[in-house]
């Protein structure tokens, strides 16, 4: 290391080092802590450390640690949980017990793991940059192996191996690698993006069937404390119909990340019967690790979500929460005296959220795939006021948006999603899938809505006069709305009615229109509204 620390303000520290660039990755102190270079001022370097610095001096050594921060990618991600810096927590815990200790850096893949390599190229032939080379079975996915440098190979490995060792050499000596580093704010290439068009079923009636989300769609879930957003995404993690599912904590409480990794460890995927974690990678960095790690775990992990979507992959980014983070990008720039914006937040915030949400989406890959990456972002704005930065930032960005409702969710109905409020742009994308299947989706759809919109017209109404005071065919309304609510719109993620697939879905909510019809035909024939009313109560039951 060739510098040194200047000057400490907590987390933001000065050093004197000669040839650094904004975003260097650089090592400070004894401990070689691990920072990021955010503004140069000629050979002076403010620096924002990701680790606790407690216990670093002025005039302790600094210097680059040889490029921007990087992840590794490669055959072992799939089922690790790691912090905001790519370091596995399990390694940290065996080597410095329940608490990170300073200058801790274990390599993110396990290099000396086996794994069984499958060549697709043989000895003495020409690869070009980003030709397959083989693949490696990593729990349900074929992970394939591509060529990071081209020329004539001279060897090529096969059968059992480790990632330290190369699955190919080249005639001028380099070796080709099954896995590689990559920088966490570059998003990766691809040959061009595609409109979405499927839908991602995520088993939650009320989201499937009223505000669809598609794959490579972006959808935020903004809500008041205790209205249900880590269950809901965890609910969705579980049951999702994707390949991979990458969950970041961003600033959430331990004992909900505690909970959240006991739960997956015992869970089946319901659609092979194999463990959960096989193909859920998890980023936790609790609100208790230092904030500068927080802001880069968002981009730590959505670089591994397009990692597996170059594969040609469905992966799903769930983050919980972008408030937090959002905190923690405003304490990082408190801490750097730039000029704040509104509520505190920097000026750059909304572009700094915009260019991390753009990754998401549907695209065709270099070596000619289709993959996708779908996002739902969990807010919690202060006060549940919808009106704050963060929340109308995600806004202007987002397909699909999820209002929760505090007084839905007082009343115990989960998920507690405002069904006036919220909406979904992928709506006709959907409907045109889903019409292939059920035909009668898209009109049902109408019909659910229509009875909804009804009740909330009504209920002021009944307020004052009394449910007797409606006229016949609202009471018979109210009373099909209530059904629709508690029936249908009503889950409970911690029973068999969790998931429920979208035949389900259509067969469950065609039942209650059905029956709501019925009762009418009944009335308009002159049964009294009462007896209509008590059949349809006995037939809940």
């Amino acid at each position: 290391m060739n510098g040194k620390v200047t000057r400490i303000s907590g987390a933001t520290v000065h050093i004197n080092c000669p040839g650094l660039q904004i975003g260097d990755r650089v090592q400070v102190g004894e401990n070689r802590l691990t920072g990021e270079v955010v503004r140069l001022d000629g050979e002076s370097a403010t620096v924002q450390v990701f680790e606790e610095n407690r216990g670093l001096g002025v005039n302790e050594p600094a210097g680059s640690a040889g490029g921007p921060l990087t992840v590794q990618l490669g055959p072992g991600l799939l089922g690790g949980v790691f912090d905001g810096l790519q370091r596995p927590l399990q390694l940290l815990r065996e080597s410095c017990g329940a608490f990170i200790a300073s200058g801790q850096h274990p390599s993110s893949l396990d290099l000396h793991r086996k794994w069984q390599f499958v060549p697709q190229v043989q000895s003495d032939c020409d690869v070009q940059i980003g030709d397959q080379l083989g693949t490696i079975r990593e729990g349900h996915i074929s992970h394939p192996v591509h060529a990071l440098d081209g020329g004539r190979l001279v060897e090529v490995a096969k059968g059992e191996l480790v990632l330290d060792q190369p699955v190919a050499l080249t005639a001028d000596g380099r070796r080709l690698q099954a896995w590689h580093a990559w920088p966490v704010r570059r998003a990766r290439p691809y040959r061009k993006k595609l409109p979405p068009a499927t839908p991602l079923v995520t088993g939650q009636r009320c989201l499937d069937f009223l505000f669809p989300l598609v794959k490579g769609g972006i959808a935020i879930i903004p809500g008041g404390f205790g209205t249900g957003k880590t269950v809901l995404e965890q609910t969705i993690a579980k049951f999702a119909d994707v390949d991979v599912v990458v969950y970041v904590g961003c600033g959430e409480r331990g004992n909900e990340m505690a909970g959240l990794l006991e739960e997956f460890a015992e869970l089946e995927d319901p659609r092979n019967d194999r463990p959960l974690m096989e193909r859920t990678i998890i980023v936790a960095n609790t609100s208790n690790m230092p904030v500068a790690a927080r802001e880069s775990s968002i981009f730590t992990a959505v670089t591994m979500a397009e990692y597996y979507r170059d594969m040609g992959l469905d992966v799903l980014f769930l983050a919980d929460s972008l408030s937090r983070w959002a905190e923690a990008l405003r304490e990082i720039s408190a801490s750097l005296e730039e000029m704040p914006g509104e509520d505190g937040y920097p000026t750059y915030l909304g572009s700094r959220l915009s260019g991390f949400i753009e990754r998401a989406g549907v695209v065709e890959t270099l070596s000619g795939k289709q993959g996708s990456l779908s996002m739902i972002l969990a807010v919690s704005p202060p006060g549940a006021d919808f009106s704050e930065p963060v929340t109308q930032a995600c806004l202007r960005v987002a397909g699909a948006f999820y209002q929760l409702d505090t007084g839905l969710a007082h009343r115990r109905h989960f998920p507690a999603i405002n069904w006036n409020q919220s909406y979904s742009l992928y709506q006709q994308k959907a409907a045109a899938h889903f019409a292939c299947r059920f035909g009668e989706w898209e009109e049902l759809r109408k019909r659910c809505r229509q009875i909804l919109q009804g009740e909330s017209a009504l209920r002021e109404v009944a307020e004052v006069v009394g449910m007797e005071g409606l006229q016949d065919r609202d009471r018979l309304l109210m009373r099909t709305a209530e059904r629709i609510r508690l029936d249908f719109l009503c889950q409970n993620s911690f029973t068999a009615d969790a998931y429920a697939d979208p035949e389900q879905t259509c067969q469950r909510i065609g039942t209650l229109i059905a029956e709501h019809d019925r009762l009418l035909a009944d009335l308009d024939k002159g049964e009294p509204v009462d007896k209509l009313l008590k059949e349809g109560a006995d037939a809940s039951r």
